[in-house]
């Protein structure tokens, strides 16, 4: 076959050009640590390769959303923590406040110890995090949790009950923050009943009062009737000779509650103690279930300041004032335990699904470098042999390209 020189110059251009390509791939793929350069190297590979990389950036942003979380239910669980301890001071100042040889100047002291507490609880509840948002607020996280309004001489809540929550995998997501609403707004005041009233006879004074809270709470839970709220309504019925019977809206209870009735002696009945004096047989009493109250911590504060304040109170006022402190302050810090309860159940979630996260990403990363990662060993081969073949063909192609017709002329 005849030769041009043409042809034999560019095949010796092609062999010394399709060498170099080959050792520039070889040296690319160390460069950069894969095998695959482009998908046509190994197109099903490649498509793996892609959907790993989609699953690896998914997963290190649950990581980071799950760090995220983690800061600020520590930062939740710390002020609640802070508040707990600040309750708890609190109540044993109201308490204290119920000794009977605390003069006027004592309680204003103790009242102003109160006003601090109250001043610092304030300011944890409007605690920010450190993107600048009020962790209390909800959703309205730019508006402050709790303001004093002076039309209502109250602290009232300003958010809304929302709870911003992040995926951490891709089933889970958890909230990172805790509505004050629920926190501090949904917490029990204290269960009371109403006055007692002469409604027939001839008493002259009756009073009523809880002297065991926990008696009365679980009968109150069990009896109160949000439905029927006649039904909350109960009679003292006083018959000759000297019998007394309490009745429910007008209907003897199962078993009936009766007893013998003296005049001035305290009659006790579910935790309540109930004391009618003067002329009352035969006659009627009743007294009511109160509706149930919900109210935040500074407002109980601020209600017990005012009582410890006024100078001349009666000692039942004060008792009442104390028994209610002490009640709703003791019901806002089991409301909080239970806030820091969900709190440390939602870290134990983020702690487990982190390491299942982490163990992923391991196992991800391993199948793809099975799948895309270099061998160096091979690609160093695949250098040097392309190395030694490029510097054979160019040798070679130099030699070959000077012979011409005129070499064997002369």
């Amino acid at each position: 076959m005849r030769m041009s020189f043409n042809m034999k110059f560019n095949m010796g251009l092609n062999g010394v050009i399709n060498t170099n390509a080959k050792m520039s791939r070889a040296q690319e793929q160390l460069t950069k640590q894969t095998r695959i350069l482009t998908p046509a190297d190994d197109p099903a590979s490649s498509a793996k390769v892609l959907g790993l990389d989609q699953n690896l950036a998914q997963t290190e942003q649950y990581q980071k959303n799950s760090v995220l979380l983690k800061n600020n239910l520590a930062l939740e669980e710390t002020v609640l923590s802070n508040m707990q301890t600040s309750m708890d001071r609190a109540r044993v100042l109201a308490i204290a406040s119920g000794n009977g040889t605390y003069a006027e100047q004592d309680l204003q002291a103790v009242a102003a110890e109160l006003r601090q507490i109250q001043v610092e609880l304030l300011d944890l509840m409007n605690t920010k995090n450190s993107e600048g948002g009020y962790i209390f607020s909800g959703y309205q996280d730019k508006i402050t949790s709790y303001a004093f309004n002076p039309v209502t001489n109250s602290y009232e809540f300003q958010g809304d009950d929302g709870q911003k929550a992040l995926q951490i995998s891709p089933t889970i997501a958890l909230p990172g923050n805790d509505s004050g609403k629920m926190v501090f707004d949904d917490v029990n005041a204290r269960f009371k009943t109403s006055d007692l009233v002469v409604s027939a006879g001839g008493a002259t004074s009756a009073s009523i009062k809880v002297n065991n809270q926990t008696q009365f709470d679980a009968f109150y839970r069990n009896t109160y009737d949000s439905l029927v709220p006649a039904n909350n309504t109960f009679n003292l019925v006083l018959s000759a000779p000297d019998i007394y019977e309490i009745q429910q809206n007008g209907t003897s209870l199962v078993p009936a509650v009766t007893g013998t009735f003296t005049p001035g002696e305290k009659i006790n009945f579910q935790g309540l103690e109930l004391e009618v004096n003067g002329p009352a047989l035969p006659g009627q009493l009743d007294f009511s279930l109160n509706p149930p109250l919900k109210k935040n911590v500074l407002n109980t504060l601020q209600d017990f300041i005012q009582v410890l304040e006024t100078p001349g109170l009666a000692s039942f006022d004060r008792f009442e004032a104390i028994s209610d402190a002490t009640v709703q302050l003791e019901n806002a810090m089991a409301t909080l335990g239970n806030s820091m309860s969900s709190i440390g159940g939602r870290i134990n979630v983020l702690d487990s699904v982190f390491e299942t996260n982490e163990d992923l990403k391991i196992n991800n990363k391993s199948y793809r470098a099975d799948l895309s990662e270099v061998d160096y060993a091979e690609a160093l081969t695949e250098i040097t042999k392309q190395e030694i073949a490029l510097q054979a063909i160019s040798a070679t192609f130099t030699k070959v390209s000077s012979i011409s017709l005129f070499d064997f002329i002369r």
